[in-house]
């Protein structure tokens, strides 16, 4: 876990990366694992990383506040009225059932996660991570017909895309960028599949920080600053709403190309910089 004190203009930095990362199909995990190394910073460690996704949490509620009320009253009265049929209702399911697999398999490697000198927060295996899903969201691009609304999810599907946000445990993979490429997969259109990942997105990313929260005051917040934390989640509340906002406008009009090829040069890069020992 992250004990070492953190700046504020560390911890702004960080909470920058961390929203415009989170929500972009390019993880956000990688990028706050490799741009504090690159600057000299080191690793701030997994808990440090969770936190700073409440951040991204209460842009997530704020942004889809309505939507997030409507699914959820919609769901009561498909229960009242035993209409299981209702999308609400499936969609509501599908995104509890689609958090299982994250939370049971993140508890499981928990520990392992959160080792500073893990080999699951390598740099080598992050990039190798980033280009094999920049990969396999060319192959989403290309099979998926992107014919699907978010109202035509159901919950096998949410399962489905909830077994691919899992896979964002390992550091590189992207939580964004694993739910949209098996949400486009299944046929969802681009905008409606970025959506429903950051739908879905809200319970795990949720107890996650409030754990990683919980275990920083145990072992001592002040070791790390409160000052520093507080404008790390500011910096990320307010950076990622504004990155959700871009990314489904986005996505609307243009295809997901362009995380594509970055994913690819960002995992070039890295590999590059630990080869010149530009970084290590």
């Amino acid at each position: 876990m992250a004990t070492e004190s953190i700046s504020i203009l560390e911890a702004t930095v960080l909470g920058i990366v961390q929203g415009l990362t989170e929500f972009l199909p390019i993880s956000s995990s990688a990028h706050l694992r490799v741009v504090p190394t690159f600057i000299g910073w080191g690793d701030p460690g997994a808990a440090y990383s969770a936190v700073l996704q409440l951040g991204s949490v209460a842009a997530l509620l704020a942004y889809f506040a309505r939507q997030i009320t409507s699914i959820t009253l919609g769901f009561v009265s498909a229960i009242k009225e035993k209409d299981y049929q209702s999308s609400d209702f499936k969609l509501f399911t599908g995104i509890i059932i689609g958090t299982a697999p994250i939370c049971i398999i993140g508890l499981a490697i928990k520990s392992l996660l959160e080792q500073k000198d893990s080999p699951l927060r390598s740099l080598e295996l992050i990039a190798t991570v980033s280009i094999v899903m920049g990969l396999l969201l060319v192959v989403a691009e290309v099979v998926g017909n992107q014919k699907k609304n978010l109202k035509q999810m159901g919950i096998k599907d949410g399962f489905i895309v909830g077994l691919g946000q899992a896979l964002a445990l390992i550091p590189g993979c992207s939580r964004s960028g694993s739910t949209l490429t098996v949400a486009m997969l299944l046929g969802l259109n681009r905008a409606d599949a970025a959506r429903f990942s950051f739908l879905l997105g809200i319970p795990a990313v949720v107890l996650s920080g409030l754990l990683e929260l919980k275990e920083l005051f145990e072992i001592g917040i002040a070791d790390i600053g409160i000052p520093g934390l507080i404008c790390g989640l500011i910096a990320s509340t307010v950076v990622s709403y504004l990155a959700i906002a871009w990314m489904i406008k986005f996505l609307e009009k243009h295809s997901t190309w362009w995380f594509v090829v970055y994913r690819v040069l960002f995992g070039a890069f890295i590999l590059y910089a630990l080869k010149t020992g530009l970084i290590s």
